[in-house]
């Protein structure tokens, strides 16, 4: 009989027994020659492999023979019955939507505030951070890929209730809740459920997305969430079509909704060198945010660092950041930030009117914080964020 590559990797992984990684490499070889896989479908679903906590979807809407239409972000799924959407994390099951994630978190641990990057938050504050597997975006320069790429079921995860994750919050001593490295958004009811019990509690809530959201689910979220940082990964389509599977308008339209409703957050920009580093393509993004979002809010430039499919690109040169940050002072934003580069002088926060520094960091570390009561200590200017003064 003749070995041919596939028998040869089908033998192999069967003799280790790792089923998850035969499956890995038979959609790359599928891809390869042009089999169009599941993952990519134009239906945006997936055959379902995984189980987690089940809990019925809060936006989706019944079809004909039992299909579904997920409501909650822009690629709305079309899921038949025992399909699961691009995320994941959502799936159809006898006509009914529902989380696949709910109470089953893969990441529960404790970090800097700074690490979101949330400047203006509260800042030096240790958040308790929390993650479900999935997202709906496919970034090929995730960090986090084993887990925002991963069914559920495939990485390890916990059974916490929502009253269980705000005991650990109080246990650990945090500020806030944090959900963070995979897209929050699809695991939207568990969250939701996490954040409505927290202003009762004292904790502060917030969440690190991609801001791919349909309106109607973020406007339900926006009331139980204290603060939302946005990764606005480009300003061009080609990039969120390539790089990520997504678009660039969804994104935009749920920034000017945060305005619209007066939400606190910050931008991050992650500059990729070839991809989104032009300085026509930063000018035209910081144009579009003072005109849009005013110049009050906090925009981070974050340093590339080669990852998951993208190993092949080089970080991103420090002078790169600091032309980005020089374009967005230009442009009239008054707190521009450089991340990723410790020890760099754009990590600390300065006021746009005296010129004093307000917050000095080293990496994630608060050294110094000369905000007081939400205003400069020098001039008495008031600077955007959520403040407290026992810091």
């Amino acid at each position: 009989m003749k070995i041919t590559r596939r028998r040869f990797i089908r033998y192999i992984v069967t003799v280790c027994g790792a089923y998850s990684f035969l499956n890995y490499f038979t959609k790359g070889i599928n891809s390869k020659k042009g089999r169009k896989t599941s993952i990519f479908s134009q239906t945006g679903a997936t055959p379902s492999r995984g189980s987690g906590g089940l809990r019925e979807g809060m936006f989706y809407e019944k079809k004909e023979d039992d299909s579904v239409g997920c409501l909650l972000c822009p690629h709305r799924c079309i899921l038949e019955d025992n399909m699961s959407g691009i995320c994941r994390a959502r799936e159809n099951r006898g006509g009914k939507l529902y989380s696949l994630v709910y109470g089953k978190p893969c990441t529960v641990q404790t970090a800097p505030i700074e690490a979101a990057p949330f400047n203006h938050f509260i800042p030096g504050h240790r958040r308790l951070t929390v993650a479900t597997p999935g997202c709906n975006f496919r970034c090929k320069h995730c960090h986090n890929w084993q887990i925002s790429q991963a069914e559920p079921g495939s990485v390890r995860q916990y059974s916490l209730t929502p009253e269980e994750i705000i005991s650990r919050a109080k246990e650990e001593g945090v500020r806030s809740i944090s959900f963070t490295y995979t897209e929050p958004v699809v695991s939207f009811e568990y969250i939701y459920d996490i954040c409505r019990f927290c202003s009762d509690e004292g904790i502060k809530t917030s969440i690190v997305s991609n801001g791919f959201i349909n309106r109607d689910p973020m406007e339900k979220l926006l009331p139980v969430l204290d603060a939302v940082k946005i990764d606005l990964k480009a300003f061009t389509e080609d990039f969120y079509r390539e790089v990520s599977s997504g678009h660039l308008e969804p994104v935009l339209s749920t920034l000017k909704l945060l305005v619209e409703k007066e939400a606190y957050f910050e931008i991050v920009n992650l500059i990729i060198p070839t991809l989104n580093d032009s300085q026509e393509e930063i000018e035209k993004m910081c144009d579009w945010i003072y005109e849009n979002l005013g110049g009050n809010v906090p925009v981070h430039f974050t340093r590339f660092t080669p990852s998951y499919k993208l190993t092949g690109i080089s970080s991103t040169p420090v002078d790169a950041l600091e032309m980005a940050r020089e374009k967005a002072l230009e442009k009239g934003i008054k707190y521009v930030y450089i991340g990723n580069v410790p020890g760099h002088r754009a990590g600390s926060t300065y006021c746009p009117q005296c010129g004093e520094m307000l917050i000095h960091r080293v990496g994630f570390s608060v050294r110094k914080n000369k905000v007081s009561k939400g205003h400069c200590s020098f001039c008495n200017l008031k600077i955007p964020g959520i403040w407290e003064n026992n810091y």
